[in-house]
């Protein structure tokens, strides 16, 4: 079992950098902005052979009493109380605060193994600027830096070695079962944080009636009637022109990033403010990544008949390319309408991942071609000859012929239809590449 190792402390004090140096990633959003991460954010470290579990948190504030700073801290506080051991971050350039104080004590009371670490100590002697530091009553004072990697070594064996834990050289992996990638995206507050915290039964993400709450991509294991799942959620996306603010452009790129690596995405909606055009926006995002998708219109309890039906046509009109998806209408908060969700995102991932056997799709490309041969432009006909599969997740249909430019995007349309019929394709985009056949003495001098 790996041991699991807490960054604690007050705000802009350098424990997101920290987490990218322990983790060697870059999963969390750092900037010089204070308040940046929100949630428990959670990598994986290795150090030789020694294995390690890192949580990122949020600036502290333990006598939080209102506000997102409350939930700030609630999540703070289930972070060490999952830790082995906490690293309480303080910055070494900026001094003793009094919020490092109301921390320190809140550490003491617990009685868990803890380490107090000055960060931000790059070219600083140690001594007369780490003192005040004993203050805190943690013991004594462990000078890093994380921007320049200063002491990080040092750090996590210290940290390892304060557990007295001593891990196995060889840990046999579990053979597990493929864990399917689900990332939840939407606008600003749609409910994306309250849907994932209701199917895992705890306030595990901060979620508060105010737009751009989650700031970063964040990822939870769960798992289900056996199956594995990576839940990821998402930094809601605005429009360009409404994103102000630096850290909401990290923002927006760690939930882009989140939905091309996702194996599932599913849109969330807001039923009581309609299919906008940024829910558009992000569809024709997902689809442009090629990602399988599941469309759910949330707070549908909040609504009457009569903008349920609106919201029905506009999901016709504006979202009409993701006919293919499968949809429903939910409530996060009261839990109605959860369970068929589960099982379109299940049939929405064997289907990006279908294997389609190149008889079978070459009968059913000669089958369309008799049916409704591809209109003719000019003194050319395209002719359509055979076709295998190029690829999945999205599936790709490759199909070979002559003079296959000329096809059309209705006829192309008409063929898409005929395989996700055949191979039941409900819940992925599915690509159809014409490749023509070409002379090979069409370039040669005739003799």
């Amino acid at each position: 079992m790996k041991p699991v190792i807490a960054l604690v402390g007050r705000p802009n004090v350098g424990k997101s950098t920290l987490f990218n140096r322990m983790t060697k990633t870059r999963d969390a959003i750092v900037a010089d902005y204070a308040g940046l991460t929100r949630d428990r954010h959670y990598g994986n470290g290795k150090q030789g052979k020694h294995e390690f579990i890192v949580i990122d948190t949020g600036g502290f504030e333990p006598d939080a009493s209102s506000g997102i700073y409350r939930e700030m801290a609630k999540q703070t506080r289930q972070a060490v109380a999952e830790a082995d051991v906490v690293v309480f971050v303080v910055d070494a350039r900026g001094g003793l605060s009094a919020q490092d104080h109301d921390i320190g004590k809140y550490l003491r009371k617990l009685g868990k193994p803890c380490l107090v670490v000055a960060n931000k100590a790059e070219g600083m002697k140690e001594g007369a600027q780490l003192v005040e530091f004993f203050e805190l009553g943690l013991g004594e004072v462990f000078p890093v830096s994380a921007a320049h990697g200063q002491g990080i070594r040092s750090l996590i064996d210290m940290a390892i070695d304060r557990l007295g834990w001593v891990l196995p050289d060889e840990v046999e992996a579990e053979e597990d079962p493929a864990v399917i990638k689900l990332a939840v995206a939407g606008r600003p507050n749609v409910g994306k944080s309250t849907l994932i915290n209701t199917w895992l039964g705890e306030e595990r993400l901060v979620a508060f009636d105010m737009p751009g709450t989650t700031r970063d991509a964040i990822s939870v294991p769960f798992e289900r009637n056996g199956q594995r799942f990576e839940l990821i959620d998402t930094a809601g996306l605005r429009r360009k022109g409404q994103v102000f603010e630096a850290i909401e452009k990290f923002s927006v790129v760690k939930t882009l990033q989140a939905i091309e690596s996702a194996s599932v995405v599913l849109l969330l909606i807001d039923a009581t403010q309609g299919v906008t055009d940024q829910d558009a926006h992000i569809a024709g995002y997902i689809l442009e990544s090629g990602r399988a998708v599941v469309v759910a219109v949330n707070k549908w309890d909040a609504v009457d008949d009569y903008q349920r039906e609106l919201v029905r046509r506009s999901l016709e009109t504006r979202l009409g390319f993701l006919k293919f998806a499968a949809l429903h209408m939910i409530s996060a908060q009261k839990r109605q309408g959860l369970g068929p969700v589960w099982d379109s995102i299940a049939q929405a991932h064997r289907a990006a991942n279908c294997k389609m056997p190149t008889p079978v799709l070459t009968r059913l490309l000669l089958e369309a071609v008799q049916f409704q041969t591809p209109k003719k432009n000019g003194a050319y006909r395209p002719k359509l000859r055979y076709a295998h599969q190029g690829g999945m997740n999205p599936p790709i249909i490759v199909v070979h012929g002559n003079s296959l430019e000329h096809v059309t995007e209705t006829y192309k349309r008409f063929l898409e239809g005929r395989f996700r019929k055949e191979f039941n394709l409900i819940g992925t985009p599915l690509r159809i590449e014409m490749k023509s056949s070409t002379n090979p003495f069409a370039d040669k001098d005739d003799r």
